[in-house]
């Protein structure tokens, strides 16, 4: 277990998080996928964000809608009139973020940003409300987060993008590589393109620079007891019952 590096982490680890508030049942991203997770007694919930033609910020993964609702176009190339008209699976709206934090006050808050125009309205969201204690903002784009944190100042939590984490795993083998500095929690897969990322000398290392370590997507439950006996200090699932059992019969569910 580490320090607390930011009052986003102040809470018992492991933590689990709700990715996207619990993928496996199709309604990834609804408000009704996050209130399961909630009823299930989730508080860490991982969400991604877009914003729409004219600036209102969607909680969606993809940069369309095809995927996974009954609508069709880019998400940046529409305005929130016609974005909030699709439905997940056909029955359930996309929520913007901001309704997001208003209906679930005590839920922290793990947040993908998924393309550059979503920076400032998400930035300009946690300064408006006061969110800073509960929202972490990430992305695959070192440049996308170090740009939020430009933008928002110290108080802003940050996970590493592709770069940082490639930096802190050369650091792990002794091997000199910058790393940016102010970043939180290091959020990564346990392997990447067949690579290992997360073992005991990378978890080591980032707990030595003051940085928890957050593994996704995990849905295996023995994979879950490897990684929380490597000791990382948080596990992102789509798989909400399983991350809970495994908890549970470890006395580690808080």
């Amino acid at each position: 277990m580490t320090r607390v590096p930011h009052p986003y982490l102040d809470r018992p680890t492991p933590i689990p998080f709700a990715h996207r508030g619990g993928a496996a049942d199709g309604l990834e991203n609804t408000a009704a996928a996050f209130r399961r997770a909630a009823r299930l007694g989730y508080r860490y919930f991982e969400t991604d964000v877009h914003a729409t033609a004219d600036g209102r910020l969607v909680a969606f993964h993809d940069a369309t809608l095809d995927r996974v609702t009954d609508a069709r176009g880019r998400i940046a190339e529409l305005p929130w009139k016609d974005v909030r008209r699709a439905r997940v699976a056909g029955t359930e709206p996309l929520p913007l973020f901001e309704e997001l934090l208003e209906e679930f006050p005590d839920a922290r808050w793990n947040v993908d940003i998924k393309a550059a125009p979503a920076q400032l309205p998400l930035v300009e969201l946690i300064r408006r409300t006061g969110s800073w204690d509960r929202v972490c903002v990430g992305s695959f784009s070192e440049a996308r987060v170090a740009g939020a944190a430009r933008l928002a100042g110290p108080r802003l939590a940050t996970s590493y993008g592709v770069r940082g984490v490639l930096g802190l795993r050369l650091r792990s083998y002794g091997i000199p590589a910058p790393v940016r500095r102010g970043a939180v929690c290091a959020q990564v897969p346990e392997t990447q393109n067949g690579v290992r990322v997360v073992d005991e000398r990378f978890v080591r290392t980032a707990h030595a620079r003051g940085l928890q370590v957050h593994v996704w997507t995990v849905n295996d439950p023995d994979r879950m007891q490897a990684l929380l006996d490597l000791g990382v200090d948080g596990i992102m699932t789509d798989q909400l019952e399983t991350l809970r059992a495994v908890l549970t019969a470890r006395g580690a569910w808080h």
